[in-house]
């Protein structure tokens, strides 16, 4: 019999629907809620297996009505990106079923193997894990997959940034203006294009920072093809917003130093710096939120806003 509580139920259907994809004689002893997801409802699965061991999953289910719109597409590139991963050394969980049409399952979903370790998203050691983020980044642009995925998708326009209140007027309207231009020409890279710390896993030792490693590298929902300018620049804001601007503006110098390449212009790395700045407008409160959930309560919208003026100031300052 399942032991949950109410809060970590899995769905009837979707418990069925979990089952039929286990090993016969195991079957989910446990299940418990994961905290720090903004678009689906996470949970790690505990299986109890024949000889008495156990092991551990995690379901992956959209139910908010935006997100189940959009789940069949992000699942199947989710799916199709776990598959491409396997064998490759990148840390990424291994899939073992996907129902994208909630043909079988309540909700949209994906089950895959546990990883483990766990999100880091204090202040204390950031200084160790940035050049650990860069150097496993640059191993994920150097894959050359059979097949390339999707292209990238932008998200923003210049017409939909949210430029915060009491921002640098100015910086902000020539930031806007930068993201007007065509994209620049670019090599086109294998991209996460999630990549940030509430995505990846650590093992950090009892000392503290000192020895800490990647174990992990999970949501590939929206895996595509792009360039790692633009990858860099989505970690570089996260930093920004988590830990304060500096720390933006080193990701970018510490994934050269891994062995990255980045635009060799000044002004296309520019373009793709100030897009993904400018996109993070649009999901402020939504990413606070998710952090002050995973704690991080001085992290209001207002403190996280105040970051992001400082960040895409400090950008235009330094590259613009």
């Amino acid at each position: 019999m399942t032991n949950h509580d109410e809060a970590g139920a899995v769905r009837p259907l979707t418990l069925a629907w979990v089952h039929r994809h286990l090993e016969t004689g195991e079957q989910v002893v446990r299940t418990e809620v994961l905290h720090g997801g903004i678009t689906a409802e996470m949970r790690r699965l505990t299986v109890g297996t024949r000889d008495g061991a156990t092991r551990d999953l995690v379901l992956r289910s959209f139910v908010d009505p935006f997100y189940v719109e959009r789940a069949e597409d992000g699942l199947n590139r989710e799916a199709g990106a776990l598959t491409l991963l396997t064998g490759t050394g990148v840390p990424a969980p291994g899939l073992v079923a996907v129902d994208p049409t909630a043909a079988q399952c309540e909700y949209p979903s994906l089950l895959m193997t546990h990883l483990a370790g766990r999100t880091v998203l204090g202040d204390e050691g950031v200084e160790t894990r940035v050049p650990l983020l860069a150097r496993q980044l640059v191993a994920i642009h150097a894959l050359r997959p059979a097949e390339r995925p999707r292209e990238y998708v932008a998200l923003t326009t210049a017409d939909t940034v949210v430029v915060p209140k009491g921002a640098d007027a100015a910086a902000w309207a020539a930031a806007i203006d930068v993201i007007r231009e065509p994209a620049p020409p670019y090599e086109g890279r294998f991209l996460h294009r999630d990549f940030q710390p509430g995505n990846v896993l650590f093992d950090v030792p009892p000392s503290r920072s000192a020895g800490a490693r990647i174990t992990g590298v999970v949501d590939w929902a929206a895996a595509s093809w792009g360039p790692a300018d633009l990858d860099v620049a989505h970690c570089s804001v996260n930093l920004a917003l988590l830990h304060g601007p500096a720390w933006g503006l080193r990701f970018a110098e510490a994934y050269e130093e891994a062995g990255g390449v980045l635009a060799a212009a000044t002004g296309e790395r520019l373009y793709w710096q100030v897009r993904d700045a400018l996109a993070a407008s649009e999901e402020v409160r939504w990413v606070a939120q998710a952090w002050r959930r995973a704690g991080r309560p001085e992290l209001t919208t207002r403190a996280v806003e105040e970051r992001l003026d400082a960040y895409v100031t400090a950008v235009m300052d330094a590259l613009g």
